[in-house]
């Protein structure tokens, strides 16, 4: 049977290939409700391999077409077999998906994805909406920034192999511009150099236009001794020794974007909403996030525009909090934690992306930036939102013990607890545009239930 998705986007024909041509499209692509990764992305929509892994080990591939490549119109992938069965029957029958793309005006394309499979209509209809949506709001975002005055650009991001610098560096290079990723092994390829947090190499960043700093260890967790050292010790050491090296760099960044966090305001703020001039708290988060915030300094005393993105409660199924709650409301086994009463500042992961973009181009934002939507919700209302969307009740609320033992007093006092109304006042005052402002917006593009 065949399966056809159309979709019209504003942005012209040759722009909207390109888009198709670059790494990380796949990513971007990839529905992450979805029990699947990109293990390898094709080197070439023209003639390249791309391979999906599944749970359990399985393996998923497909071959790029070279006599059905046609650029700006069309490409085609196959679905081959390596020969062993273990797909599931549904997965391992035929698949056959042309892309077409037609040129409506100069500034407009209509994509058609149409897909020759056994897979029911059904099952394929939320994935496709996803992409042309996701696809969409890549394009626009681009769109935004080059009228802005971003050229193509090289830009370094360390943890670029966590759930947002992923997503991020899909983002940039299918705009067009180099990532340079910083990691700790030897480097594989010409887009990748060796960081020593504790000694970076005083040429690291070296021909880099901007700076996208990522890496910490995971603040979810038990607040033992180990734990909030780990916490502290990966964020300020390292992002002042990267802020040093950036202001040495030899025709380096003029650009220091860091990752801050909403914990810079302290786990216990309620009836007050916290734009960037609030105070901080007086918590162990707090403190690590002040400290962390204040690593920036060398870059900024070293003339680099200097950005601190303090992100709210992220949301995909990806990870996260989303991650953990998703499987239980699913079950029919969701409801608030605690009493509910607590507001969470929460930010769709898109949205998040499209800050770290906003902040490599818009010369006005400097200093802390909330990164959270313009919509807090009381912790009632997110399982309430959440429920909803996944059509399940929300009947069966988790009391503060529930947290507590998995995160201990501190832990969940200071994450699954916190009460924290944090708003966007910086993207606000910039006029910035969210793509998913409402919760439920968010949810249902995230988990795939768009009406």
């Amino acid at each position: 049977m065949s399966f056809e998705h159309t979709a019209l986007l504003d942005a012209p024909i040759d722009e909207v290939f390109a888009w198709h041509e670059r790494q990380g499209a796949l990513l971007r692509l990839l529905p992450p409700w979805q029990p699947m990764r990109a293990v390898r992305e094709a080197s070439s929509i023209a003639d390249g391999h791309a391979i999906l892994g599944l749970p359990g080990g399985l393996r998923w591939r497909a071959q790029h077409l070279v006599d059905e490549y046609d650029p700006p119109h069309r490409f085609v992938d196959e679905r081959i077999s390596d020969g062993i069965a273990t797909l599931p029957a549904l997965l391992s029958g035929p698949w056959r998906h042309e892309h077409e793309f037609a040129e409506e005006s100069a500034t407009t394309t209509r994509l058609t994805d149409r897909v020759h499979t056994a897979v029911p209509a059904t099952l394929l209809r939320p994935t496709f909406r996803y992409r042309h949506r996701q696809l969409a709001d890549d394009l626009a975002s681009h769109t935004s920034a080059r009228a802005a005055g971003l050229a193509p650009s090289v830009v370094a991001v360390s943890g670029a192999s966590g759930m947002v610098g992923s997503q991020l560096c899909a983002f940039l290079t299918t705009g067009g511009h180099r990532v340079i990723r910083l990691v700790r092994h030897d480097p594989r390829s010409r887009d990748e150099r060796r960081w020593d947090p504790d000694a970076p190499a005083a040429d690291l960043l070296d021909g880099v236009d901007a700076v996208i700093h990522l890496a910490g260890a995971p603040i979810a967790g038990r607040f033992t001794d180990r734990h909030r050292a780990a916490v502290r010790d990966s964020r300020v050491g390292p992002t002042r020794r990267l802020a040093d090296a950036a202001a040495g760099a030899t025709d380096g960044p003029t650009v220091f974007i860091s990752a801050s966090a909403i914990g810079f305001y302290g786990h216990e703020r309620p009836d007050e909403t916290l734009d960037e001039s609030a105070a901080s708290g007086d918590d162990f988060l707090a403190d690590v996030v002040r400290s962390w915030e204040e690593a920036t300094a060398p870059a900024a005393q070293g003339g680099l525009r200097t950005v601190q993105v303090r992100t709210g409660i992220v949301q995909s199924p990806r990870g996260g909090t989303l991650q953990i709650q998703r499987p239980l409301f699913t079950a029919g086994l969701g409801g608030r934690l605690g009493s509910g009463k607590q507001v969470l500042s929460w930010i769709d992961l898109d949205d998040l992306v499209d800050v770290y973009h906003r902040a490599l181009y818009d010369a006005e934002l400097s200093g802390p930036v909330n990164a959270t939507a313009p919509e807090p919700v009381a912790g009632t209302e997110y399982a309430k939102t959440l429920a909803s969307v996944l059509r399940r009740p929300a009947l069966l609320p988790t009391p503060a013990l529930g947290p507590r033992l998995i995160l201990g007093d501190q832990g969940a006092r200071e994450l699954a607890l916190a009460d924290q109304r944090a708003v966007p006042a910086a993207l606000a005052a910039r006029g910035h545009r969210f793509r998913r402002g409402s919760l439920e917006a968010c949810l249902r593009h995230q988990l795939g239930r768009m009406h």
